[in-house]
């Protein structure tokens, strides 16, 4: 078994501390955001997560058949991610916000060109590459997301049903981050683990667009 995830990992090590350095994603972190910037965020994680189900399903069914352990593996990531945008639309309704208003609204641009581009990279030049995008978006909320929730809890004085996306994501993706590890040691094809290394590059880019696009107001614990 290979060790492509460490080399996975130190040839993305750029791109992520990029992300991670966006001033909203620092003060996320921290649980310094407004109600309205957690709203917004809130808002352009639904338009993407809801895509999470399908591209999952796309990627599996262009599985070739001599990778039956990777559909598998697609296959359990579907039975875990199902309906977290229902979460979502939950937590906004808590904290006040027109969950209806957000389910019949439109994308953010960076929003929808992320998920544009996975789909792109799904259909048209190998399903393997979506990886690249589990690595970015799970591995971030494992870094993040726990923390920030409860900061930002406490900061807003909003209840913890505000919260279950983030909170849930904290936790269960490291779970979900040991079995993408020993997913990642199985693919040896050099094209393979090209397609994955590119696609995340690319998804670091994409997915702080997002935050480098949402509006960013603190709260009055942070002054």
């Amino acid at each position: 078994m290979s060790n492509f995830y460490q080399r996975l990992l130190a040839e993305t090590e750029a791109e992520r501390n990029e992300l991670l350095s966006i001033p909203f994603v620092r003060h996320g972190w921290k649980g310094e955001l407004s109600l309205e910037s957690y709203l917004a965020f809130l808002t352009q994680a639904y338009h993407h997560v809801k895509h999470t189900t399908p591209l999952l399903m796309a990627c599996g069914s262009r599985i070739p058949h001599g990778a039956e352990w990777l559909r598998d593996a697609m296959a359990e990531y579907i039975e875990e991610e199902v309906g977290h945008q229902e979460w979502i639309l939950n937590d906004i309704r808590a904290c006040g916000g027109d969950a209806e208003a957000v389910r019949h609204g439109i994308p953010g641009m960076a929003a929808e060109l992320m998920c544009a581009y996975a789909y792109h990279i799904v259909d048209r030049l190998n399903p393997i590459g979506f990886l690249g995008m589990v690595l970015v978006l799970e591995g971030t909320s494992v870094h993040l997301a726990t923390e920030a929730a409860e900061a930002t809890r406490n900061n807003l004085g909003l209840p913890k049903a505000a919260f279950s996306y983030l909170s849930s994501h904290g936790s269960l993706d490291i779970s979900h981050m040991d079995f993408y590890q020993g997913l990642m040691n199985r693919i040896e094809d050099p094209a393979d683990q090209g397609i994955v290394i590119h696609t995340a590059k690319r998804f670091y880019k994409l997915y702080g667009d997002i935050f480098r696009n949402l509006p960013l107001t603190l709260n009055a614990a942070a002054a």
